[in-house]
């Protein structure tokens, strides 16, 4: 199976085509969540017990909590319609589970979720067993209607991955159904790797702990004092002056005052700004794109672009659920797999515009 992805600012939109007759309804892809829910509004689906398929009795309801968000619905059942092996074929996926939502509270759009539950979208397509993979596009191509980003559901996803760096998913018994993976250092530029808390690769007695990787979360976010730690680094190594009235701006710790010497604002690359590299289980080491965290936060102007570094500190400075979350923005331009059959992440650095290209989702405009 192979689906569009259509990039928004807050993250990756997968349209599902649910119902009879089919609506189109398009849905954040969160694998930080195991319920596909949409918002109901005027819509009408077959209300079902979604563990007794014969069985027609009221729906039953549920809550689900997204940090501060909060959504109320029903369980319900229709007909699916998904892809299959390339975007011109479609397959049905009948009394197909799902939440239909009447009340929200800042959740305003659906998800789709592909964690490892019972009923998350892979575990329905009978993929549990097997994986996905994904390759976000850029930033540049938000609401870009000529291309998508690649997202390739079961056997394709995992086959001839071998050159992949793998590092394990880590079993979270507090969230099972979730995906966390160990970070062992972060490097920044040419300094010393700085060691980063146990914490983000153990969990403790109760199940907190880990590193959390989550489409649904933009940024990533790492506890304190890992956090402090990264930026003093930074500031060490990067010449360029603060952009302090953009940091009280937007809320993002470090921006820099930097020169914009052509006229490509999406494809000037920085020499004098440090790469990251984060150091994942089993001698994993990604190089992030330097796009995936200093971030032009608007036009040139007078031959130079503020970017701005667009990691988060963790909120509460408590001890509780994960202690680090590996979010969507830095995997722009990098293919993840989720091979569930082996229980491992992989990731290879790509140019994701060529990999929607090779799949047929990039439109030819020429």
């Amino acid at each position: 199976m192979v689906e569009p992805l259509k990039e928004v600012r807050d993250g990756y939109l997968i349209s599902l085509n649910l119902g009879t007759p089919p609506q189109l309804i398009p849905v954040f892809m969160d694998t930080g969540s195991d319920l596909t829910w949409v918002p109901c509004g005027n819509l009408s689906f077959d209300c079902m017990d979604c563990d007794d398929i014969e069985t027609t009795r009221p729906c039953p309801s549920f809550a689900y909590t997204y940090g501060v968000g909060v959504v109320i619905g029903s369980l319900t059942r229709d007909t699916l319609r998904v892809h299959g092996s390339n975007p011109n074929v479609t397959r049905e996926i009948p009394k197909f589970c799902f939440g239909c939502v009447g009340s929200t509270y800042r959740e305003p759009i659906g998800i789709a979720g592909f964690g490892k539950g019972p009923l998350s979208l892979p575990s329905q397509l009978g993929f549990l067993q097997k994986g996905f993979s994904h390759c976000f596009l850029a930033f540049k191509f938000a609401n870009n209607p000529n291309i998508s980003s690649p997202l390739i559901v079961g056997d394709p996803a995992t086959f001839s991955k071998d050159h992949f760096q793998f590092t394990p998913m880590l079993r979270c018994p507090m969230y099972p159904n979730y995906y966390y993976i160990g970070l062992e250092a972060i490097t920044v530029g040419n300094s010393s790797a700085t060691e980063v808390p146990l914490s983000l690769r153990e969990f403790d007695s109760l199940g907190n702990g880990g590193m959390l990787i989550d489409s649904g979360t933009t940024y990533t976010h790492l506890p304190e004092p890992l956090y402090s730690q990264l930026l003093s680094v930074l500031q060490s190594l990067v010449p360029y002056p603060r952009a302090k009235d953009v940091e009280a701006r937007t809320g993002f710790d470090l921006c820099y005052i930097t020169p914009c010497p052509n006229s490509s604002l999406t494809d000037n690359i920085d020499v004098l700004l440090p790469t990251i590299t984060f150091h994942f289980l089993n001698n994993v080491s990604l190089d992030l794109p330097q796009g995936n965290y200093f971030y032009a936060m608007g036009a040139p102007s007078n031959s130079s672009v503020v970017k701005c570094l667009l990691f988060q500190s963790m909120d509460g400075g408590d001890s509780y659920g994960p202690a680090g979350v590996f979010g969507s923005f830095q995997q722009q331009n990098v293919e993840v797999v989720y091979d569930l059959q082996k229980e491992r992440i992989g990731f290879q650095t790509v140019d994701c515009a060529s990999a929607a290209a090779s799949q047929g989702l990039h439109k030819n405009m020429s």
